[in-house]
């Protein structure tokens, strides 16, 4: 059975006090371990806007580790966001705080490093209701600095493979990960075969503007998948592009028919870690529903024709 996994959007960064879960008595990840394992869970995606694995001491890391094993959890990934590499003030930092992180994603055993190029939130996004509905960053239409991007993540999935581990891009908007089309380009001018793609699309429907149909999506990105955001949302426009909405919900119950994209998926050959993620409401409530149901999908969805190669050790 394929790994699945919850995300921690579930649980706050930061206590009632003001003190970072980064920063926490190990007990605070325990608490964390043992509500993501009650819940049916045997996996955990680190995110670092809860826990930075590289800026751990290795006496740190080793505690967090052993807060995961006595819950029986197992680390999926460790997910660096909004930590841009082509970032124009911090991109240079972010590279190393990344090359940090690759080296402690594999001590603690995870499967992915995973990551992207998506920017921190604008005032606009920390002020909305759901983030998405306001302007955030804009990768720039500009040759050199998308040259910058596959350079700099080239040599993290270089890195990446050394240690045993393959890297995953999760697309998102309005970066080079934006459109199925500009991600699929990027993954194959890196040129790795341990490197491949979060095929997020979650993060694209949302979107209060037009968007690509989201069958066509999958299909150009799943070939190059290796990791896997899932979450869905419910969508409504007018036929006339005069408005949009969209709000989270269930996999089942969303835009997206992850029936037949678990089915497309696993004839393609993906056999990377799925993820589930939610915003709003009883986040884990809601991740460890779509796990119900998404090992109801894997069940059912037909053999794989070949095996994937695509984020592959060699």
């Amino acid at each position: 059975m394929s790994m699945i996994a919850c995300c921690m959007h579930g649980f706050s960064p930061v206590d009632r006090d003001g003190l970072a879960l980064h920063d926490a008595d190990p007990t605070a990840w325990q608490h964390v371990a043992d509500t993501v394992a009650g819940l049916g869970f045997t996996a955990l995606e680190i995110a670092d806007s809860h826990i930075r694995p590289g800026d751990l001491t290795p006496q740190r890391r080793a505690e967090l580790a052993a807060a995961a094993a006595s819950a029986g959890i197992d680390f999926a990934a460790v997910h660096v966001q909004r930590r841009s590499v082509i970032d124009p003030v911090h991109g240079e930092d972010n590279l190393a705080y990344a090359h940090r992180t690759i080296d402690a994603a594999a001590e603690l055993g995870c499967r992915v490093f995973s990551t992207g190029l998506h920017q921190p939130f604008t005032p606009a996004q920390k002020r909305a209701l759901w983030f998405w509905t306001a302007p955030g960053w804009t990768d720039p239409d500009d040759p050199e600095v998308r040259a910058l991007a596959v350079t700099r993540l080239r040599e993290l999935g270089r890195h990446a493979a050394e240690v045993g581990l393959p890297m995953s891009l999760e697309m998102y908007e309005d970066t080079y990960l934006g459109t199925a089309a500009s991600a699929v380009r990027l993954i194959e001018e890196i040129g790795l075969d341990t490197v491949g793609l979060n095929p997020d699309i979650g993060n694209l429907i949302r979107l209060h503007r037009p968007i690509e149909d989201w069958r066509e999506m999958h299909e150009a990105t799943l070939p190059y998948a290796n990791y896997w955001h899932m979450k869905n949302y419910q969508r409504d426009e007018a036929a006339d592009g005069s408005w949009f909405t969209a709000h989270p919900t269930t996999l089942r119950d969303g835009l997206i028919d992850y029936r037949a994209m678990v089915a497309r998926a696993v004839e393609l050959g993906f056999d990377g870690p799925f993820l589930m993620e939610q915003y709003g409401g009883d986040s884990l409530g809601v991740c460890a529903e779509n796990r119900t149901y998404l090992t109801g999908l894997l069940a059912t969805s037909p053999r794989p024709a070949a095996p994937s190669t695509k984020g592959v050790t060699p």
